[in-house]
């Protein structure tokens, strides 16, 4: 039996279930926002109550967005010849952060079989009409997709789609992060370090 107000417990277990967040880390959410000035609290509450209508998907790549077209697509300094893709959103973010100044296009998940995800769940089909549209400027279509069993067979049967395109296809390079100790470092991560091996540049 909890010894909270229901109000409290309900508001809990609903951040309780967000992913990466457990029931300590959202009792202290909500015992944060009580702790708050309710007119902040207030505000809060409506953004998240207007979040879904406040965003759209992008109707060139799938990305979140506040307009039909996304920034990242409307920009016209961004090259047209590399289109990377992605698994969710949140990978577009992250990659942003590298200078990568190509197009994006998010499959909304990977194939996973044991979660009754196909090829047909994902974007695959839009995102063929979308490379028959530019062929013509394509160059190179980036596959950045999650070193999982799952994030492996999408790739895998994205790269048989598309191969009738005669496009370039390439994968991220796979391999040791920066800081990581080889004796901590799983088989597959060595070997893929070793595969992608390069030479040594003299200064």
């Amino acid at each position: 039996m909890s010894i909270l107000p229901k109000s409290i417990q309900a508001v809990i277990d609903q951040f309780a279930r967000l992913p990466g967040i457990g029931p300590k880390s959202a009792s202290r959410l909500v015992f944060y926002l009580l702790s708050k000035h309710p007119q902040d609290v207030r505000q809060f509450g409506e953004l998240l109550g207007n979040l879904t209508e406040s965003v759209v998907l992008c109707s060139e790549c799938y990305n979140w967005s506040d307009a039909p077209r996304c920034t990242l697509c409307s920009s016209e300094g961004r090259s047209t010849h590399e289109l990377m893709v992605v698994a969710d959103p949140l990978d577009v973010v992250a990659l942003e952060r590298t200078g990568y100044d190509g197009h994006y296009f998010v499959l909304g998940g990977v194939i996973s079989p044991v979660h009754g995800i196909g090829p047909d769940e994902l974007r695959v089909r839009l995102l063929l009409e979308k490379v028959t549209r530019e062929n013509a400027q394509l160059k190179e279509i980036i596959l950045a997709l999650d070193p999982s069993l799952e994030g492996e067979a999408t790739a895998l049967y994205l790269m048989e789609q598309l191969e009738p395109f005669k496009l370039r296809i390439t994968r991220l390079a796979r391999g040791l992060p920066i800081g990581s100790d080889l004796e901590y470092a799983d088989e597959l991560t060595l070997k893929r370090a070793i595969d992608g091996r390069q030479m040594i540049e003299k200064i």
